[in-house]
């Protein structure tokens, strides 16, 4: 599997979903280096671990600065949101009473706020997984806006939404330029840009700013946070370091997450010896079958195997496969058998924002007597 095909599956549900994000047109692009120092003074003690954006109060206004708004973004772009009522040129009212978003993964951050009736359109419905969301589709209550590049503009347009929350690969996007031509604030989310799974988490507060729950986003991310936290100590308990390995072939190439990357993370914080640990880098690596299996043979547990949910699919995409002893001992496990009910994946919706759990699923598969009364959220044995 080449790196764009990795990248395309990782972020499935987000390019399928993708995207009504910001054009160059921001409404209150106002940053300087001096506000930017200013941030990181006054919001320390606000975000701990994302390094993607921060929040600045001043007077009655909010900033929210995002500072990688899609990859190799040099400058940070600010966003005035106002909750007075008594608005200037640029600024966004909120709290937002109704609210596109463009990635799945933003779907989860509005449900654990209580404002998933906010929600009145997204791109591509049909790759949403959450059942409570999917009722709000099927009660007409959300529009289905297309698909990728080919998003309807004048259905979005009709819908007249508060704001945007738009997700890109990229700053050029004629798509959003017509957006922000017509008066409707787009607001970049880059969430999916952050190295570490509560940084990633935290982008909840972003969503708090926009919907007048701050306090409640807060709330709900110190549990999450609390909950890896207490989870990672449970892990370091195991004097035992199991192997694990990841990733499968696609065509000639082998890609699995580098040794910084976030999923190396997870593993790192489970405990795991993972295969490739001591690598570089923050992506993937393109390896040959047969370095993965000089290296990989005797690893325990094969987490995130591929899209297949049994191992007579595996086989039967390499038949090589059945080499290494976490095949031969059934310790196998993938994300491919929990779907919602119209075929999105769940661990690419919720994982994002329920970091906690996935580090619980990794700790339950590898020593299941470490969390007896937990039952796995994500991942599921190969048949």
């Amino acid at each position: 599997m080449d790196k764009l095909s990795v990248l395309k599956q990782i972020l499935k549900p987000v390019l399928y979903a993708l995207c009504i994000s910001a054009s160059i047109v921001i409404f209150g692009c106002n940053s300087t280096v001096k506000e930017i120092n200013k941030t990181k003074e006054t919001t320390s003690k606000t975000i701990k671990y994302a390094k993607g954006f921060d929040i600045i109060t001043t007077d009655n206004k909010k900033q929210l600065v995002v500072h990688r708004a899609f990859q190799n973004s040099k400058e940070s772009i600010t966003y005035t949101v106002n909750e007075t009522g008594s608005m200037e040129p640029g600024e966004i009212s909120v709290p937002a009473q109704k609210i596109v978003v463009t990635s799945t993964t933003h779907i989860p951050m509005l449900e654990l706020l209580g404002a998933e009736n906010t929600l009145v359109g997204f791109p591509h419905t049909k790759y949403i997984s959450s059942e409570k969301t999917q009722a709000r589709i099927a009660a007409g209550k959300i529009v289905d806006l297309g698909m990728e590049q080919d998003i309807n503009t004048e259905k979005l347009m009709a819908l007249q939404p508060d704001l945007v929350v738009g997700f890109s690969l990229q700053s050029n996007n004629r798509l959003y330029e017509n957006i922000s031509k017509a008066q409707i604030p787009i607001l970049f989310n880059g969430d999916w840009l952050e190295e570490t799974p509560l940084g990633r988490a935290e982008w909840i507060k972003f969503f708090g700013v926009l919907l007048g729950k701050e306090k409640e986003a807060d709330s709900i991310f110190n549990t999450i946070e609390k909950n890896y936290l207490n989870a990672k100590k449970v892990a370091k308990r195991n004097s035992i370091t199991p192997k694990v390995m990841s990733g499968s072939m696609f065509k000639d190439v082998w890609n699995v997450p580098a040794g910084k990357s976030f999923i190396a993370t997870f593993f790192k914080d489970a405990n795991l010896n993972y295969v490739w640990k001591d690598t570089d880098g923050t992506g993937s690596l393109q390896l040959s079958f047969e370095s993965v299996l000089e290296k990989g043979k005797d690893a325990e547990y094969w987490i995130n195997c591929g899209i297949y949910e049994t191992k007579e699919q595996l086989l039967a995409a390499n038949i090589n496969y059945a080499e290494f002893e976490a095949f031969q001992q059934n310790q196998l496990f993938t994300i491919a058998k929990k779907r919602g009910k119209t075929g999105g994946l769940i661990f690419y919706e919720l994982s994002p924002v329920r970091p906690d759990l996935v580090l619980q699923d990794f700790i339950k598969i590898t020593t299941p007597t470490a969390l007896p009364d937990y039952e796995l959220t994500f991942f599921s044995k190969l048949d």
